[in-house]
C-alpha cells in the first residue's frame, strides 16, 4: 500500500476548494463597487474590431475553400489513375523472389553440412 503524506497533491488532482465564509471584519473593510450595467465605449470598440477581424478571416477561408474546390477535380483524376496489376505490385514479386533465393541458399547449406558431418564423416561431433 502506498504511504500518503498529509497535504500532498498528486499530479492531476486539485486541492479541495476552501468554502469557508469570509470573516465579517474583512467584508466590512472593503466596500463593494457597483457593477456596471453595460459595456463601455472602449469595450464596444474592441468588440467591433474583433468582429471585423473574424469576418475578414472567414472571407479568406471561404476564398481558399473555393480555390481548393476548383482544383479538386484535377487531383481526383490523378488519384484515381489505375496502374496495371504487374506495375502496382512489382515490389511484392521482387520480395518473394528474394525470399525464395534465401530459402534455397539456406537449404543448400544445410544439405552440404549434412553431407560433411553425417555422410562423409569429415567432422566428428561429440
Amino acid at each position: 500500500m502506498v504511504k500518503r503524506a498529509r497535504g500532498s497533491v498528486r499530479p492531476g488532482q486539485r486541492r479541495p476548494i476552501d468554502r469557508r465564509p469570509a470573516t465579517p471584519a474583512a467584508a466590512s473593510t472593503t466596500p463593494a463597487a457597483p457593477r456596471p450595467t453595460g459595456l463601455s465605449e472602449a469595450e464596444l470598440a474592441r468588440a467591433a474590431e474583433l468582429e471585423a477581424q473574424l469576418l475578414a478571416e472567414e472571407r479568406a477561408a471561404e476564398v481558399a475553400r473555393k480555390r481548393s474546390s476548383e482544383r479538386a477535380p484535377s487531383r481526383e483524376l490523378a488519384a484515381t489513375r489505375v496502374l496495371p496489376f504487374e506495375d502496382e505490385y512489382a515490389y511484392v514479386a521482387r520480395d518473394l523472389r528474394d525470399i525464395l533465393r534465401i530459402a534455397i541458399i539456406l537449404l543448400a547449406i544445410l544439405f552440404a553440412l549434412y553431407l560433411v558431418i553425417d555422410v562423409f564423416g569429415v567432422v566428428k561431433i561429440g
